[in-house]
């Protein structure tokens, strides 16, 4: 008895090792890591370096309001009185508003105080969860239904734009009708000169209502990858390799920023026919920015 007591004793034994070494490397395997193949250690956890969740005024330490035209259109002039905090589907939100004011329409923009950049190593993440609205008569109406409107959210290095790139993760355009939304690249090597043309912009689909907007920009041995997801679904993944002429490298530091422009210089819409209705706005949930390292 006391024979057979011990084979079993010793066969449950080599049974748990087996099972233990075969849990720990399960776990290992399940670890995530670099898409760079020579970088083979795991990334780590994300950590959050910038949030606001536009629940008090306090937000506006975080950000500049702006007082100007937009660069591209000029009959959309941003305020700083526009920008505001207020309470829309139960979340507490940025909202910037365009209203119709005689010849011209005023609206809002917001580009953040925090900056960023990834090292080598590093990755970013920079989400936001919009939603875009109008108002007629005192009834809400789709974003699609207006005309000429401009909202986006992207981050960029205004001074000697464009030579530290701009990142475009969601821009919108309304035609009545229907929207289009992309995301897009700019960079140039000498102030004011982009030589990206539209080369860079990826369209994708954007239904009313809440969605979620993210840039990830990781630098990975030197290798610059920027990737645009919607609602967690990549739409757009940017390389130095699959573009002529972009130099990922020398992009930022970046500022984040949210505004709404209506018309433009360019003929991307007839601008006798912009229609914001009583008022078009961006609501804006949240801004984070999260990093780590990979």
């Amino acid at each position: 008895m006391k024979t057979n007591f011990l084979k079993c004793a010793i066969l449950v034994a080599m049974v748990t090792i087996v099972f233990s070494n075969c849990t720990k490397k399960d776990r290992e395997e399940d670890q995530p890591i670099s898409q760079n193949a020579s970088h083979l250690k795991a990334a780590s956890a994300w950590a959050r370096v910038f949030i606001d969740n536009f629940d008090n005024t306090g937000s506006w330490n975080n950000w500049i309001r702006t007082e100007r035209f937009d660069y591209n259109s000029d009959l959309c002039k941003y305020l700083t009185a526009v920008p505001l905090i207020a309470n829309y589907d139960s979340k507490s939100c940025l909202v910037l508003t365009a209203t119709k004011n005689g010849s011209i329409w005023n609206s809002g923009h917001v580009k953040s105080n925090y900056s960023f950049k990834p090292a080598i190593n590093e990755e970013f993440r920079v989400s936001a969860s919009i939603k875009l609205i109008a108002v007629n008569g005192g009834n809400y109406v789709g974003f699609s239904s207006t005309y000429g409107v401009w909202p986006a959210f992207w981050t960029v290095q205004e001074a000697s734009w464009p030579t530290k790139g701009e990142i475009d993760i969601m821009e919108g355009y309304s035609y009545s009708t229907y929207t289009k939304f992309a995301s897009n690249l700019f960079y140039g090597v000498a102030s004011g000169q982009n030589q990206m043309g539209t080369t860079c912009e990826r369209v994708y689909t954007v239904n009313e209502g809440w969605h979620m907007y993210d840039e990830y920009w990781q630098n990975v041995n030197g290798a610059v990858t920027v990737t645009i997801k919607l609602d967690g679904t990549t739409v757009a993944t940017y390389t130095n390799a699959a573009n002529t002429k972009l130099e990922l490298q020398n992009f930022g530091p970046h500022n984040i920023i949210l505004n709404v422009c209506i018309g433009d210089k360019y003929g991307i819409f007839n601008n006798s026919l912009i229609n914001v209705f009583d008022k078009t706005m961006m609501w804006v949930d949240y801004v984070t920015v999260d990093k780590r390292t990979l």
